[in-house]
């Protein structure tokens, strides 16, 4: 469910495919009651506010109305306020020219241009300072900005969707966000309902899920039965959607024992006994091994694959160069050299008389 950007300005991206309809909307009636309200905007160019707590779908529901809208050829551009500096956010979202400031060796376009007859997404909205926020509300009024370090004033056409999981009127009262741009992106309000307030919808949803990593870790998971989906709806789920979602991988990866087992009384959350938490991080810290070795074994694969060239190794698993950086840190993964003595150490240890 995250979108594949394209490298080439200009160039419409490839979303990953969204869950069929009657998994994404499912059929609780709040949620009956979204699909009914998106249908009806979805093509009509109107700022939408996507409100729930976190791990509910939002990103998800934003896509699907990107995908069913009019602007569904250009971008679907998502950026995460909350996971941005706001000394860099101003940057991002409306790019710059050579020279603005200290480091600014050529021009960039900013988010808002790359969304231009596309979707800007702008998830957790309420991250917003107060600085960045003005200069929102201005290309919200008329359409037009400026890079920064330019004076020349750009025209975008593009839609907009907002999400957060903070109640914004709240932050209104405290000073933290601005009335006027409240009202600017609260034309459509859709506020999705937590995991625990549509349990009818879990089964469906859970084995959409373990058939998506199946395919995805290459496993054949046991098929989930009745006993089971009826423990998963009574769980409290507190990480919704995405707690879920990790909870059905740890299932496909380990087997039933990751996610409980059927017999226990029902009724009953995982949160409720001192027992079942220890359990459940000794589950987890299983499951993000697991992944983890997964994880270093693919990173170490397409090194050796690109002849270590880091550049061509991030591009092939389509992440960023400082991601796969880090990564390559966090899973202890040497530089070529140390991994060719470590295997020369490792086949001289096996040979006959090596001890």
């Amino acid at each position: 469910m995250i979108p594949s950007r394209a490298t080439k300005k200009g160039k419409a991206e490839t979303l990953a495919p969204l869950p069929p309809d009657h998994i994404l909307f499912g059929t609780s009636p709040t949620m009956s009651e979204i699909r009914h309200r998106v249908e009806k905007i979805c093509r009509m160019n109107v700022p939408v506010l996507i409100c729930g707590p976190g791990g509910s779908g939002k990103e998800a529901l934003a896509q699907w109305i990107h995908t069913h809208s009019p602007f569904f050829e250009g971008q679907f551009v998502k950026v995460n306020c909350a996971a941005i500096p706001n000394t860099l956010l101003e940057s991002e979202l409306f790019g710059y020219e050579r020279g603005a400031f200290t480091g600014a060796q050529s021009a960039k376009p900013g988010r808002v241009e790359m969304a231009h007859r596309g979707t800007l997404f702008l998830d957790e909205i309420s991250e917003l300072d107060q600085a960045v926020q003005s200069k929102l509300l201005h290309f919200l009024q008329d359409g037009c900005f400026s890079r920064i370090g330019d004076q020349t004033e750009r025209a975008v056409d593009t839609r907009l969707i907002c999400a957060t999981n903070r109640d914004l009127e709240t932050d209104i009262q405290a000073g933290r966000f601005r009335a006027d741009l409240y009202y600017r992106i609260n034309v459509v309000r859709l506020c999705l309902p937590k995991l625990g307030d549509r349990r009818m919808d879990i089964p469906e949803i859970a084995e959409y899920l373990r058939q998506r990593y199946d395919a995805q870790f290459e496993k054949q998971s046991e098929p989930m039965g009745a006993e089971l989906f009826g423990y998963l709806q009574q769980l409290d789920w507190p990480g919704n959607l995405r707690e879920l979602s990790n909870g059905i991988a740890r299932y496909v990866l380990i087997g039933p024992e990751a996610l409980t087992a059927p017999s226990l009384p029902k009724r009953r959350s995982a949160s409720h006994s001192v027992a079942d938490g220890n359990d459940g991080m000794q589950l987890k810290r299983i499951a993000k091994d697991a992944i983890r070795e997964m994880e270093r074994n693919v990173i170490l694969e397409e090194l050796r694959a690109n002849q270590w060239n880091r550049r061509k190794t991030a591009q092939a698993l389509k992440i960023s160069y400082r991601a796969l950086i880090y990564k390559i840190r966090d899973a202890g993964i040497g530089s070529r050299r140390a991994q060719i003595l470590q295997s020369r150490r490792t086949a001289a240890a096996q040979q006959p008389g090596s001890d």
